[in-house]
């Protein structure tokens, strides 16, 4: 079993081989600028590397990077193994990074909070309180009280 601190050193070397590869060696029109390596983890035995990528544009788009990314795999873990040197060059597998997606949905539900909060705050403008504007009793209320009850 391989480190921690070996895994982490071989994951980060991966993320900037395969995005500098697909920057300037694939010739794959999928495979466009708009293809971001966000992360990268390797298992504890080095053999598997899972790389993390994001896609600007729409689902069209995010599909063909899919394929153009799955059919660069050899060219890519051949090119990992040669910038490594490590005895068993890890099999990549490539994973959409749900990063976005999450963040757009809590950008949306924050919206929807701000929104709730705009119009309670519109509600309270205005308002008065139900019952007096001091509605707790004083020393001096019992004994008029009192006196009003003796009557």
């Amino acid at each position: 079993m391989a480190d921690n601190a070996r895994a982490k050193r071989l994951a980060d070397l991966i993320r900037e081989v395969v995005a500098q590869k697909l920057q300037r060696g694939i010739k794959d029109p999928r495979l466009g600028s708009h293809v971001t390596i966000t992360d990268t983890r390797v298992t504890g035995d080095l053999r598997e590397a899972t790389v993390f990528y994001t896609v600007y544009g729409d689902d069209e788009e995010r599909a063909a990077a899919a394929a153009g990314l799955e059919s660069a795999k050899g060219v890519l873990r051949s090119e990992v193994g040669r910038a490594a040197g490590v005895k068993f060059t890890p099999t990549l597998t490539f994973v959409m990074d749900a990063l976005p997606d999450t963040a757009r949905a809590i950008e949306d539900l924050l919206d929807k909070a701000r929104q709730s909060d705009e119009k309670v705050r519109e509600a309270a403008t205005g308002a008065t309180y139900a019952g007096e504007a001091d509605p707790y009793r004083k020393p001096g209320d019992e004994d008029d009280e009192t006196d009003d009850a003796a009557e």
